[in-house]
């Protein structure tokens, strides 16, 4: 039996010219792009020639393969690219730096431990890396073995034909926690039209999406036990948007706990009718001494508006949406920075339809409404969702800065602001975990939401959303 390192050397020379093959790696660096972002660095493990990292986005990238014809290939080919290629063995990786984003595509099909693999990755990541695994599906076995027998694919050493879950189990035991798994491709060869159409549609939707050839775990590190205490390791801003709430004020001050190294408040009061600016500058004077308070008033319109306004003034590390009709109890704010502070999401989203809420605080339709959503971005994401449209989100400030540089590939399609936070955390990579809370009834005012012209609205940007993030 040939060594692998052999192999793979001899292969180097063959694949100089991919052809037939070359749709199949583009589908697989077109998709890691998307994750991908200009100011990452980015680790390859089993770079091969280069061709991923000289697609995908960062200012950093770093290739490593235990081919040297390979990494003599990758410099060859992407001579200007800003690549740094390396020969070094995934099982024994010698790096003294870390990345926010490693990638293994098509490596641990041939690799003898790839527990091993994976221990060495966790060298190279800090607590935010992200791991993208990408692996192929089972069930192409004998398929595979046919396109080798015919010639469509290189012969290729007996590999491993793990599934997901013993994937997802490796990757566990390594150290890290996999939040996402996706599936994509039916046809790993260019046919006009036909790879087009079950490749970018059918590919996406369930049956089909059984026959996927590629399997892509997503996985970051798990928190280190041994952490420092975090109930005190980060500033909090909580932005409460508020439009005729002069009623809920001053209980939203009363109501807040103190959590964290520090909390601020922000108001940012839009458009209203009754006393509610007034209101907030009376309560800022009122309670000047005891809490960090800041106040503004929106110059567009929507809450989505209303918090980018707020989040401009930020200074907390941590970053809260709190709607001012109070239905989700500030009481349970502690809930959603102990989620995130712990590391045990980059992204916290609240959910309302776990525990039974109060008779009067969600109408039928509006219900019937957020669970459909609710399935809707499962499918969209590849991620379980209970509830979308919960106003309680939080997540870091950095990311979000990110997400506002990353903005421009959805555009301002969003003026509430909760699909646009939650595609662009999905875009940025993020882990996203949901917190139950319990839904209380208004005590004051009314809704300003409209049960089917913003129903009409958020269906035409779930379909736009799909184009950005599900068809590609």
């Amino acid at each position: 039996m040939v060594p692998l390192i052999q192999y793979f050397d001899s292969l180097a020379k063959k694949r100089k010219q991919r052809g037939f093959s070359a749709y199949y790696w583009n589908e697989i660096s077109n998709y890691i792009k998307y994750f991908s972002h200009e100011d990452g660095s980015v680790l390859e493990v089993g770079c091969g020639s280069g061709d991923l990292l000289a697609k995908v986005s960062g200012k950093r990238k770093v290739g490593i393969d235990f081919s040297e014809e390979h990494i003599n290939w990758a410099k060859e080919k992407h001579t200007n690219a800003g690549i740094e290629f390396l020969v070094m063995d995934a099982n024994s990786i010698q790096l003294d730096q870390t990345f926010d984003l490693i990638v293994v595509s098509n490596l641990i099909g041939y690799v003898d431990d790839i527990q091993n693999v994976f221990e060495q990755i966790k060298k190279c990541s800090h607590p935010n890396t992200k791991v993208v695994v990408q692996f192929y599906n089972s069930i192409w076995e004998p398929i595979i073995k046919f396109a080798e027998l015919i010639g469509l694919k290189h012969k290729t050493p007996t590999q491993n034909w793990l599934s997901t879950r013993d994937i997802n189990n490796l990757l566990f035991v390594s150290g890290f926690d996999v939040y996402r798994n996706s599936k994509r491709l039916i046809l790993p060869f260019f046919f006009p039209l036909l790879s087009f159409i079950f490749n970018k549609y059918l590919a996406k939707f369930p049956i089909f999406r059984f026959f996927s050839f590629n399997i892509y775990s997503f996985a970051k590190p798990l928190p280190e036990s041994h952490e420092e205490n975090y109930s005190q390791k980060y500033s909090t801003t909580v932005v409460i948007p508020a439009r005729n709430e002069s009623g809920n004020i001053e209980n939203a001050i009363l109501r807040l706990p103190k959590f964290g190294k520090h909390v601020e408040i922000i108001f940012i009061e839009g458009n209203s009718t009754d006393d509610t600016w007034e209101k907030i500058q009376e309560i800022q004077k009122k309670y000047a001494a005891t809490h960090d308070i800041k106040i503004g008033q929106q110059k567009g319109k929507g809450k989505a508006d209303a918090v980018r306004e707020g989040y401009k003034i930020a200074t907390g590390d941590i970053l809260m949406i709190l709607d001012a009709d109070l239905t989700v109890p500030p009481e349970d704010l502690p809930k959603f920075y102990n989620a995130i502070a712990s590391g045990k999401g980059d992204f916290i989203n609240g959910t309302r339809l776990v525990y039974p809420m109060d008779k009067e605080a969600m109408r039928f339709l509006n219900y019937l409404g957020n669970h459909f959503f609710s399935w809707a971005f499962t499918w969209l994401l590849d991620q379980r969702f209970k509830d979308t449209l919960c106003g309680t989100k939080v997540m870091f400030r950095e990311d979000y800065i990110k997400l506002t540089k990353n903005r421009k590939y959805f555009g301002e399609f969003d003026p509430f602001g909760d699909f646009d936070l939650l595609f662009g955390a999905h875009k940025l990579n993020l882990k996203i975990v949901e917190v139950p809370i319990r839904y209380r009834e208004r005590t004051y005012g009314s809704t300003n939401i409209s049960r089917f012209k913003h129903g009409v609205i958020l269906l035409r940007m779930c379909a736009f959303a799909s184009r950005k993030c599900k068809f590609i």
